[in-house]
């Protein structure tokens, strides 16, 4: 079989391992990357490349950078001119208008992490683990007009933990992802997958805020610790102590009395495996936090430190 020839259209760093995947594939040819065009990001607000195109220069594929390419003429007309067997989109951040989606010779496939119709949108990680859900996945499904509601070519289906965060999930897709979307080209291209119709309720992913990471412990201790491990990353949570702001990095869920005569945000326990806080119900265990002005620590040794006990409150 003659190499399948593609376009890869993506951004974030969690579709490197794929696009690594497939340029260093016998069975694929990498035509060109389709990817945003780069943000100010730092200290000093620098125009910095992605690693998704530090990848594709370093093997000689063209990087086309647009900041909308159902508008970019000249990017389209790129498009048309490559011969691509098939487009893939994997966290790309751009919908394509119908004229892109019909250039290639058989489909555009995307790759999404979750099982599709649950979690159509832009933070499927993300909402996955702000409702607790145990089960997750990734699905290669065929692009259409319509937010995430073509057909489903493959799935993969795996179980998380309760305290599995966004960016141990991320690592988890990223190394399953390759594999999947290697089975769906090829299949599709030999005519043995058949797209199937999603089936279930769609579910659409909000768009995070940044005061979403504001941590307020009024509330059931699950949803406490289901936000923490969600936005771990871009928005990790925080809270102040003395005037300083904490970040969240890792915490559990742990039994509480209901009849303790605590605040939520109070201090109700100090132990080596880290701080308890007690919540609107329930309490959570901060295990790792990031102090103001200083690297990720365990939350016990930087209640040496700082000298916090029982009965002071985040957030006051």
């Amino acid at each position: 079989m003659e190499k399948i020839k593609l376009v890869y259209f993506a951004t974030p760093k969690l579709a490197l391992t794929t696009f690594d995947h497939l340029i260093n594939s016998n069975d694929f040819e990498v035509l060109s990357l389709v990817t945003q065009m780069p943000k100010p990001s730092g200290r000093g607000k620098k125009i910095k490349d992605s690693e998704l195109k530090c990848l594709a220069l370093k093997n000689n594929i063209e990087v086309i950078e647009t900041p909308r390419i159902s508008k970019d003429k000249e990017a389209i007309k790129k498009l048309k001119s490559l011969g691509a067997d098939f487009f893939v989109t994997f966290a790309f951040g751009q919908i394509l208008s119908q004229e892109v989606l019909d250039i290639p010779k058989f489909s555009t496939i995307n790759v999404h992490p979750s099982l599709l119709p649950k979690y159509r949108g832009s933070n499927p990680i993300r909402e996955c683990l702000l409702n607790g859900d145990c089960k997750t996945g990734i699905v290669t499904a065929i692009t259409v007009l319509a937010l995430d509601e073509g057909d489903i070519a493959l799935k993969d289906e795996f179980e998380i933990t309760p305290d599995t965060t966004a960016v141990e999930l991320e690592q988890i897709i990223e190394e399953r992802a390759p594999k999947l979307l290697e089975k769906t080209l090829i299949g599709l291209r030999k005519y043995e997958i058949v797209p199937s119709a999603q089936s279930g309720e769609a579910v659409y992913t909000c768009k995070t805020k940044k005061e979403d990471k504001n941590i307020c412990f009024d509330i059931d201790c699950s949803c406490v610790h289901n936000k923490i491990r969600a936005l771990l990353g871009e928005y990790t949570c925080q809270s102040t102590f003395n005037g300083k702001i904490i970040k969240f990095i890792k915490s559990t869920c742990v039994p509480c009395s209901e009849n303790l005569n605590a605040q939520a945000g109070e201090v109700i326990d100090i132990n080596k495996k880290g701080i308890i806080v007690k919540c609107g119900k329930g309490a959570i265990q901060l295990i790792k936090i990031k102090p103001e002005g200083k690297n990720e620590m365990d939350a016990y040794a930087w209640s040496l430190g700082s000298k916090i006990k029982i009965g002071d409150k985040f957030g006051s």
